[in-house]
């Protein structure tokens, strides 16, 4: 059996990125993306079903990273705290594993095609959907869960959006527990 290049991956990666803010998405091939990154399109099907999955590569530990947490807080957390922590371990999962630079190359290339941003957006919801489950799991009802699963991901996105800004240098974790306390904020004033 042949044996995968170490960093196969990391090079695939780094040369779709690299073809995308060149030459555009829908113009960059499978077959450029593996002659940048000095491999067989082959191997790059080992790694990647198509080339839309280089940018959501790793969509399953982001998901992992808030639903963990979520399980693994204490059984008297309260939802407030449940949700702080699903954002501190999501925020700060992404934000050490993919880091500023690479977020805001790939967000110019997702907001720059419909296709993607369509692609995004089912992500988004799929981490609702795992968020709202972990909480039920967790004894919260179905409807606070519910809410509970898009609030987070409406943090999460708003605060991404922010961080991905060229002018910010603040952590994602701190933009997202700004915007939750913008939501208590919001609710407290009863302007909601």
């Amino acid at each position: 059996m042949a044996r995968w290049a170490p960093g196969a991956s990391e090079r695939l990666q780094r040369a779709a990125m690299e073809l995308f803010a060149e030459d555009g998405f829908e113009t960059t091939t499978v077959a450029g993306i593996a002659e940048r990154a000095g491999v067989t399109e082959r191997t790059f099907f080992r790694h990647f079903a198509d080339k839309r999955e280089v940018l959501f590569a790793g969509e399953e530990l982001l998901v992992a990273a808030f639903v963990d947490a979520i399980a693994g807080a204490p059984t008297d957390a309260s939802l407030n705290d449940l949700l702080v922590a699903a954002l501190d371990a999501g925020g700060g999962a992404l934000q050490d594993v993919r880091g500023r630079d690479f977020a805001r190359a790939r967000n110019d290339i997702i907001t720059a095609n419909e296709q993607l941003q369509e692609r995004e957006l089912l992500k988004l919801a799929k981490l609702s959907r795992a968020v709202t489950t972990a909480l039920v799991e967790r004894g919260v009802a179905d409807v606070p869960a519910r809410l509970a699963g898009d609030l987070v991901v409406s943090v999460f996105s708003t605060a991404f959006a922010r961080w991905n800004a060229a002018d910010e240098s603040r952590d994602l974790v701190e933009l997202q527990r700004e915007a939750l306390a913008a939501i208590s904020d919001l609710t407290r004033a009863g302007t909601v």
